[in-house]
């Protein structure tokens, strides 16, 4: 920030601002919020009460800003009546919008090709070769310097990128060849990628702005970014089936949720799932299930269904199936055998009359 007249507030919160060691972008946004609510607001901002805060709110929702912005606002109001005046009245009531998490724009290989193909001259095309080659953020490109690059690790050190993190990024054989081609042209001896000045780096806006040109040259219709490269970057390393892990410790993610959202655009991750519905089909008579009958059901297929292909050389004929034999007539039965007349049962012995004993003499 200048030295230029300013009220003790505003260079109070800026002192507390560099006492937490902010940025300097980040000290201009703060402080510009919190003028646009002073203006809204007619007064003094530390003479505010919450209910003027819920209606600088509300008039940005019906203005129609982004969500985005609108939060950018109340967290600039919070540091300012939370650090700065230590009206926590105030400060912990202010409200968040949620902010609708949206598919990021992924590049084809081929598209990809394309756009680094159509970069102007070698610094943009070696710039947006390592926010592609290397998955690096824009503000990490424009800050590398040429003691950055290990050739012989093969190997990007990043320094104080984003959350003030030092991280190594890769670096591929083809972008290592690229980037001693611009150095070759160029010959920087402080940043990699120097401004006009040749003393100050690239700015992000230049760098986007060679982004866009290269993306029109292309014909590529897509909103493109040097961050468009980096999404890029994630998702075709998740299509490779490289670990999720891997690619967060590459981007630089604190957390793994962050990189999780590459998996919803990974297209070729998501074709090679199978649904269990598909199992839960039942077979057909020829053993094949529903989908793989449709699948099959092309002209080709229905063509080799219908026709009979010869048999190849050596194989053998196969056996017709023999034809059933004839059932031989059964044997009328035989007549019966007439049955014998039984023989008449012989007459039975009338008994002897028993003897009558003699009287005793």
């Amino acid at each position: 920030m200048t030295d230029m007249a300013i009220s003790p507030l505003r260079r109070r919160m800026i002192e507390d601002m560099t006492i937490r060691k902010l940025t300097p972008k980040t000290q201009h946004t703060y402080v510009r919020f919190v003028k646009d609510f002073s203006i809204f607001f007619g007064r003094s901002p530390d003479k505010a009460a919450f209910e003027d805060v819920r209606r600088y709110q509300l008039h940005l929702t019906c203005r129609g800003v982004s969500p985005c912005s609108v939060n950018a606002a109340m967290t600039a109001l919070r540091f300012f009546y939370r650090v700065t005046l230590r009206r926590l009245d105030i400060s912990e009531h202010i409200p968040l919008v949620p902010q609708p998490r949206k598919l990021p724009v992924i590049l084809s290989p081929e598209e990809v090709a394309r756009l680094l193909e159509a970069a102007r001259g070698a610094k943009y095309k070696a710039a947006l070769s390592v926010a592609y080659g290397a998955g690096l953020r824009a503000s990490e490109i424009i800050s590398l310097k040429v003691s950055d690059i290990d050739s012989r690790r093969m190997l990007i050190r990043v320094e104080q990128g984003k959350g003030r993190k030092d991280r190594f990024a890769m670096l591929s054989p083809h972008l290592l060849q690229l980037l001693r081609t611009w150095w070759l042209v160029e010959r920087p001896r402080g940043y990699l990628f120097p401004g006009r000045d040749r003393i100050n780096p690239l700015t992000v806006r230049q760098l986007h702005r060679g982004c866009f040109e290269a993306a029109q040259t292309a014909g590529i219709n897509k909103r493109v970014s040097p961050h468009v490269l980096r999404h890029s970057f994630a998702t075709h390393l998740l299509e490779r089936n490289v670990d999720i892990r891997v690619i967060q410790v590459l981007l630089g993610h604190a957390k793994l949720d962050t990189t999780a959202i590459y998996t919803r655009v990974a297209t070729k991750v998501i074709q090679e799932v199978t649904s269990p519905l598909e199992h839960l089909i039942p077979k057909h008579g020829n053993g094949e299930s529903l989908a793989e009958q449709a699948e099959l059901a092309t002209p080709v297929e229905r063509r080799k269904r219908t026709t009979r292909t010869a048999p190849s050389k050596g194989a053998k004929p196969r056996n017709h199936a023999k034809p059933h034999r004839q059932a031989k007539p059964r044997n009328h039965a035989k007549p019966r055998r007439q049955a014998k007349p039984r023989r008449q049962a012989k007459p039975r012995k009338q008994a002897k009359p028993s003897r009558q004993r003699k009287p005793a003499a």
